[in-house]
Formats: C-alpha cells, structure tokens, sequence
C-alpha cells in the first residue's frame, strides 16, 4: 500500500534561514516552531536552524519548548508564549524558557511558581498595539511593569523583552502599533534596566518594515518558504516542503492518486494545477482516499504527482494552494501533512 509522503529539502531550508536572516539583520531572527514547524517536523526544523546558526526559538506552546530545549541545548533561547498551566510553568523554568506573558494574571502566577521553584523567571512582557491577541493595555501597562519591576527586585523574575503581535492590515495601522509599543518599551527602560529583547515583527512586517523591527524579529512562515497570501514572491526563498502522491491507476482520461480528502486534501482543491512527470496537470475530483487528475502521455501505475512544492514538476506552492480555497499556507500545509510519511533530503 502507497503513502504520500512529504520531502523536506534541508538544504533549502537552511538557505531560506540564511536569506531570511540577512533581511532583517541586525534584528536577531527567531524561527517560530508552532504546529510542529508548519507541518514540516519540530525537530527536522530545530536541527537544520541549529546549523544555520540561529540562536532564538519560538516554540509557541511549552511542551513544544521543552522538546526544543532537549534539542538546542542550554545556549540557545526558547521563547514560549502562550497562556500555561503552573505545571508547564514549572516545567518550563526548569528548562530554562523564556515567557511570554500577556496578562497580569498569568505573570503573577510566573512569579508565585518561581517563589515556589526557588528560581527567576525570564519574561517578555506584551503590549497591546491592538490586535487584541491578549497583552495588557497600554492604560494599564505602567502598573504592570510596576509589578514586573517588584518582583525583580524579590529575585524571582528578569524582565527581558517587550514584545507584541501587529495586525500587519495596512502601513497606518501598524506605524500606530509601533507608537503605542514603543511608548511601551520607554516607560519599561524608565522604570529599571532595559530589556534586550524588543520584537514586534512576524514574518511580513519583518521582510517588508524594517523600520518596525526590533533587536528580535519572529518569522515562521518566510523561513520555510511560505509566502504571505495574495504576496510577491521572496527572493532567496523557495519552499523547503513538497507533498508527493502515487499514481494507483493509469487510464486515458485521467490517473488515481493515493491522497484524498481523509488524508487532509480539501476538495475545493479540484482545479487546481498538480505536478507530474509531464509537467502541471488539473486535479479533477477529491474523493475520500483518492482524488484524480488529467492524464498524460505514458502514465504509469508508480508515478509520482507533486500536490504542493517549489515548482519544479509544474506543481503550485503551499501558498497558491490555500488562496484557491481562501485560507493560508501554513494551514493547509499542516493540514495536509498530519499523516503523511516524512523524507528528508539535504
């Protein structure tokens, strides 16, 4: 029995970091790691950073943290961010995690586990800029800080970054995010020592605003060669994933293809082009197990059929895939590579 599999270039990969790397520079690059590096494997990601020279991870969650930690060592630095039980809190202390905290409520329970663990918590604190992704008000962010900078003085917090979420919806809005953060970020270096770790920037703003970046800029997507929907193309990076898929039957009027809506394909996607041995072809139906595609000269039962990837068989990207069906690359990516086999290539 055939299983779609998905090839991951490390080769590319690591090219895309370095490009990506050399964009923002000298904002440190935070590769972001949520949904097991978009579908592509968190430690496949992790190692092929690692050799790319990156020092700051962005595992969302921190169970995705504690793995990556295992991977990196203890020089590199993990930054988790999202809201945790005070189990995982005290797991992550002890791996050494850097926080994100978006609401006094989850710091003071930071602190009173640090109290407990008899260790000091590094936290970025988030500002709203009015995403509304959680983060404290900027009414209320002076009282905040006040509470961050007291528990510093206990010993059990370091208050190492200022950070924040942009709408990215259009230039006006997000110069007005990036006053509000930075009015933030002085009231924070007024109140005690400065924190190093500035970041307000994802993947577009990074690419595309470099007067909104700070010290660190977190990218997910642009590092694995996803594109922003309805975006330009990114020089120096191509995708570093392509989801390929059997040939089961060969006829005249079109092939069977082992992958189908169970395995994560939508079937919004029929019309779309595919790659083939002879280049692009119209996937034709999306059944439940299987799909079909146009034919091609000398089909065979064993050929293989690029869904997503970098083009090279005529196939689309991830990216061009989920504006068909209006939805993002990185979500169709991770859909559709929940249960596929991995091989990695370097």
């Amino acid at each position: 029995m055939t299983r779609p599999e998905l090839r991951l270039r490390s080769s590319t990969l690591r090219a895309n970091i370095v490009a990506v790397r050399e964009r923002v520079s000298p904002s440190a690059l935070m590769i972001v790691l949520k949904d097991d590096a978009y579908g592509h494997g968190l430690a496949w990601a992790v190692e092929n950073a690692l050799r790319a020279g990156v020092e700051w991870f962005g595992s969302y969650d921190i169970r995705s943290g504690i793995v990556t930690r295992q991977l990196v060592g203890g020089e590199a630095r993990v930054f988790a961010w999202a809201t945790s039980t005070d189990t995982e809190i005290d797991e992550a202390l002890l791996q050494d995690i850097d926080l994100g905290v978006g609401t006094v409520e989850y710091l003071r329970r930071i602190v009173a586990r640090a109290a407990v663990l008899g260790v000091r918590a590094r936290v970025h604190l988030k500002i709203d800029t009015g995403l509304h992704r959680n983060g404290v008000l900027a009414e209320d962010w002076a009282s905040a800080i006040a509470e961050v900078r007291g528990a510093e003085k206990a010993g059990l917090v370091e208050l190492v970054g200022v950070w924040s979420h942009i709408a990215e919806a259009s230039d006006e809005e997000d110069d007005e995010a990036q006053a509000i953060f930075l009015d933030a970020v002085r009231v924070a270096e007024r109140s005690g020592t400065a924190p190093s770790a500035l970041h307000l920037t994802a993947s577009a703003a990074s690419w595309w605003r470099p007067e909104l970046r700070g010290t660190v800029s977190r990218i997910g997507a642009f590092c694995y060669g996803i594109r922003s929907a309805e975006g330009p193309e990114l020089e120096g990076v191509d995708p570093a994933a392509q989801l390929i898929a059997t040939v089961t039957e060969a006829r005249e009027d079109g092939v069977t293809i082992d992958i189908g809506s169970f395995d994560g394909l939508p079937s919004t996607l029929a019309g779309v082009t595919v790659g083939t041995p002879a280049g692009g072809r119209a996937v034709l139906r999306v059944g439940h197990t299987s799909s079909e595609v146009d034919a091609w000269s000398g089909a065979r039962v064993g050929d293989e059929v690029a869904l997503f990837g970098p083009g090279t068989s005529g196939e689309w990207s991830a990216t061009s895939l989920a504006e068909h069906i209006d939805t993002v690359g990185e979500e169709i990516l991770t859909r559709l590579t929940s249960r596929v086999r991995r091989v990695v290539i370097d």
